[in-house]
């Protein structure tokens, strides 16, 4: 088909053209119709709609209860086209009193709990309007905000509601947009209207200032906010950052002198249930060692217990470590990005957001006031339509019962406008009454009283101002409360020596040639090593004593170093496990060395072509199945020799593939955390065999061979020393054909 061929309904454009263009409209429509709340009235569209379709089944705070069914079904069926399922967890959500600071929905039935149950469904939970929803309502009726057409067209709903209730900061808001988030912790409304009275006043005061009244957020499950006052601070003055909240724990003491920690309250945002369940898993896999039960003691209150592993255990480390490992600390983001009065995304501080409550809640006032003064006129011209008549009666009977076209002789007889002619023939005789003159003479001064105070209203910003202020006072008096979330600086959780949380035992490690290790309990015996059983073609390489808290250390050929736990090894059973089950070394990569590493040891680490270097026992330390490089080899070369250096070793000693020994003083080796070294010992042919740190004072010594369990010393290594790098020379008479120095 030819491009003049198409139908004209067809725009030829280019793809990427089309895709960004309906790409932009999306990612607003989400931004502006989904996920972001408006800073006027605090609430997402759904959370509106919800609001008002409740409001028109006349769910009012002290109506009946209506089946959550029938609210879903008006509110997808008229404002708000989508899942009912989406549309029902938000109404679940504004009733949870764990969820929300200040809950908008009513809920009868099962709306969930604090564990992370889901609801009922929605046939068969009921609901109804909270005083605080009908609160953010009050003053739809009276001219306050626009309306604007459903999806439909068919109904009108409001843009946003006017009530004076600060519920953008009171309950908070989370959502996830096309490009940007929003997360908006809640607060205690008593300190939010305290700050925006002050703001009142003080239109120029700092977000600084504001947190003498705003001293945090203020969870509804409660907790510990544990940051610093700066930090929060920050956080409000910018509108972004984070608080870090923990659970409100007690040591409890018991008789006898035993104790438990006691959860009362937990961090905003955690599943109780999944919280034990976690806690349970820490246990079970011996990551805690020093806790040993969890316990679900909860009723209407939150009461989970923690029992140590006995009573020596120190309870604030027991603490330190259910913060590090568990949800009992989390941290809640702080991202003010919410919709302006003009519907533009941004991130406000504390003082923007509030500044602009107080502009809509002004604006409120004023709608309000104009509408009614509009209410008024309307009134009082009829009003003074009744008192013609009543000055008249005789002569507005005549005309009534004497002409045809009653009306107009009236409009042209005494002046009237075509609404106080119509209402003139409209009254029922009961109100020719002497005393229905007299009330009507009262009630238009009445309202010509309030007109006169609410035109003095408009033209004044300080009598707007004073009028905002009693207000809030009112609504500070009416849903006030205490703040729930403590606020107490702790410093970060320290660093765990986690060594401490395993219990110490004896345990002899042992590495097969094929790489198989395994722990068995206690120090064991050689004896009792050399009866073991081995795979077939597999035989013993390394073994040595140790600690469950030890660190044990695997040097590859390839020059990496990985590290294992002594408590996480295999038991002594069977043939135990292969060791690259527990780290990433490629199998055809031989273990040549195998120990127990503390940080403050010193080793000897050296390359089969000769060069060397001391490094800590700390640079051997991984943290990963990975490992990490502790040599740099060259092509063709691979670690040969990774040894202990004893305590006062000053020397060292090596010997190469070729049987020549050299003996050279420790101090002209590097120190080094990772890298090549340097040069040990020079060869013309082959390369380094081994090497070994000691004391030049004690001698050089090595086992004699036949299993006779003797060892030779040489003394005088005179003829052996020489500077680091040279070639050596034969070593002393009787040394091991292996060329190891044992």
């Amino acid at each position: 088909m030819q491009a003049d061929d198409l139908p004209s309904t067809t725009i030829d454009t280019p793809f990427d053209a089309a895709l960004s263009e309906r790409y932009l409209v999306y990612a607003l429509s989400t931004i502006t119709a989904r996920s972001l709340p408006d800073v006027r009235d605090g609430l997402k569209p759904v959370h509106r709609r919800l609001l008002w379709a409740m409001r028109l089944l006349r769910l009012d705070p002290a109506s009946a209860y209506k089946k959550s069914a029938r609210v879903v079904g008006d509110v997808i069926g008229k404002y708000h086209p989508h899942g009912d399922q989406s549309v029902y967890d938000a109404m679940v959500r504004l009733s949870q009193d764990w969820a929300l600071r200040y809950p908008l929905v009513d809920g009868q039935g099962n709306f969930g709990n604090i564990d992370g149950d889901n609801a009922a469904a929605y046939r068969y939970t009921e609901a109804r309007l909270t005083p605080i929803a009908a609160q953010l309502m009050a003053g739809l009726d009276d001219g306050t905000v626009d309306y604007k057409p459903t999806y439909n067209g068919e109904e009108e709903e409001p843009e946003v509601f006017p009530g004076m209730f600060p519920n953008l900061l009171a309950n908070g808001a989370s959502g996830i947009a096309v490009g940007m988030a929003t997360s908006i912790p809640p607060h205690n409304v008593s300190e939010l209207i305290d700050a925006a009275a002050h703001l009142i006043d003080n239109p120029k005061a700092d977000d600084a200032a504001l947190m003498d009244f705003v001293a945090g957020p203020d969870f509804p499950t409660g907790g510990v906010l544990v940051d610093s006052r700066e930090t929060i601070a920050s956080a409000y003055a910018s509108g972004r950052g984070s608080f870090r909240l923990r659970a409100a724990i007690s040591i409890e003491r018991e008789k006898g002198g035993g104790w438990h920690l006691l959860v009362s309250e937990m961090p905003y945002g955690v599943q109780k249930g999944k919280l034990i369940e976690a806690i349970a898993g820490l246990i079970a896999d011996k990551k805690l060692p020093i806790l040993a039960d969890v316990k679900d003691e909860s009723d209407d209150q939150v009461r989970v217990v923690l029992e140590p592993r006995s009573r020596t255990v120190d309870p604030q480390l027991l603490l330190e470590s259910l913060y590090r490992l568990t949800d009992l600390e989390v941290r809640f983001p702080l991202n003010l990005n919410v919709l302006d009065t003009n519907r533009t995304p941004g991130v406000m501080s504390l003082k923007q957001a509030l500044t602009a409550w107080l502009a809509f809640q002004i604006e409120v006032l004023l709608n309000r006031s104009r509408t009614r003064i509009g209410k008024i006129d309307d009134r009082s011209e009829l009003l003074d339509g009744f008192l013609i008549a009543f000055l008249n009666l005789d002569r507005v009977i005549e005309i009534i019962r004497t002409e045809d076209e009653p009306k107009a002789v009236m409009i042209a007889e005494f002046a009237l406008s075509d609404r106080q002619a119509e209402a003139i023939l409209n009254m029922r005789l009961r109100s020719l009454r002497r005393l229905e003159e007299m009330e009507i003479a009262k009630e238009r001064a009445a309202l010509a009283k309030e007109r006169d105070e609410l035109v003095k209203l408009i033209e004044s910003p300080a009598r707007q101002r004073t009028r905002i202020k009693r207000d809030l006072a009112a609504v500070k008096d009416k849903f006030g409360d205490a703040r729930r979330t403590r606020i107490e600086e702790v410093a970060p959780a320290r660093e765990i020596d986690w060594s401490a949380m395993i219990e110490k035992e004896p345990i002899t490690v042992i590495l097969s040639q094929r790489g198989w290790i395994r722990a068995m309990r206690g120090h064991v015996s050689l004896d009792e090593i050399s009866d073991l059983k081995w795979r077939e073609g597999d035989g013993p390489f390394r073994h040595f004593h140790g600690q469950t808290t030890d660190r044990i250390a695997l040097f590859a050929a390839n020059g990496r170093v990985y590290t294992l736990g002594g408590d996480k090894l295999p038991g002594g059973r069977g043939f135990g496990e292969p060791v690259r089950l527990q780290i990433d070394l490629d199998g055809e990569i031989e273990i040549v060395e195998a120990m127990v590493v503390r940080a403050d040891a010193k080793l000897l680490v050296a390359s089969s072509d000769g060069r060397g270097f001391v490094t800590s026992g700390e640079a051997t330390l991984a943290e990963t199945r990975k490992g990490k490089q502790l040599v740099n080899l060259r092509p063709g070369a691979r670690v040969a020799v990774v040894r202990a250096i004893p305590a006062g070793a000053d020397a060292v000693a090596t010997i190469g593939e070729n049987r020549k020994m050299l003996v050279f003083p420790l101090a002209e080796l590097p120190e080094m955390a990772r890298g090549q070294g340097v040069t040990l010992q020079r060869f013309r042919d082959g390369g380094l065999a081994d090497a070994i740190a000691f004391r030049l004072g004690d001698g050089l010594s090595w086992p004699l061979g036949g299993g006779s369990g003797r060892v030779r010393t040489e003394s005088d290594l005179t003829a052996w020393r020489a500077a680091r790098g040279a070639a050596g020379r034969m070593p002393p008479l009787g040394f091991p054909r292996s060329n190891r120095f044992g």
